[in-house]
């Protein structure tokens, strides 16, 4: 049993971490934050702006500030950014402040579910495979090392399905810890 006070859920793009996010937070009933939903909800810009204007730098400094506010809280299930744990004191925070979920997916799922998007910015490559695997090379060992769960975000039944069976399986590894921390995050 990992006793933490949040719940936070890790992994690359398309991994699923806000669909599956989302529904484990509201089996618990806990509050939900997406981590690049609220950047862009605090700059008032969006993710791909961002990066025009700031550069990745800019954007993981935000990206940093904006966990370290979040995770502050109680309570609350954040689901990050895939380059999230690219920052030492980022991964820190996660692991200080919640149980991590590692939601694993290979480039052929991620390739598969993000084939019409183009809002990412480290997708916009002449190859996307070859990125996709650049990224897994770089921020794999990161995932695995703060992760207290590894969940195989492979194909799935439905949403509420996985959300379900993920929730019940956090009810055997994860006791919810109460800290002095500001209140839930609404």
């Amino acid at each position: 049993m990992n006793p933490a006070p949040n719940l936070f859920f890790i992994g690359p793009m398309g991994a699923g971490k806000t669909t599956i996010g989302r529904g484990v937070a509201e089996l618990l009933g806990l509050s939900f934050h997406d981590l690049d939903h609220e950047i862009e909800v605090h700059c008032g810009a969006a993710i791909p702006l961002i990066f025009d204007i700031e550069g990745e730098a800019g954007f993981r400094q935000r990206e940093s500030a904006l966990l370290a506010e979040l995770s502050a809280h109680t309570d609350v299930v954040v689901a990050t950014g895939g380059g999230a744990v690219l920052a030492p004191e980022n991964r820190g925070l996660l692991r200080a402040r919640g149980f991590v979920v590692y939601l694993e997916t290979t480039v052929d799922e991620q390739l598969a579910r993000l084939a019409r998007d183009r809002k990412r910015p480290l997708l916009a490559a002449p190859d996307r495979r070859e990125r996709l695997l650049a990224l897994a090379a770089e921020r794999e060992p990161l995932y695995r090392e703060i992760a207290d769960l590894v969940v195989p975000a492979g194909p799935r039944r439905s949403t509420l399905q996985v959300a379900q069976r993920l929730a019940a399986e956090l009810g055997l590894c994860w006791r919810r810890q109460r800290i002095d921390a500001p209140d839930r995050v609404a």
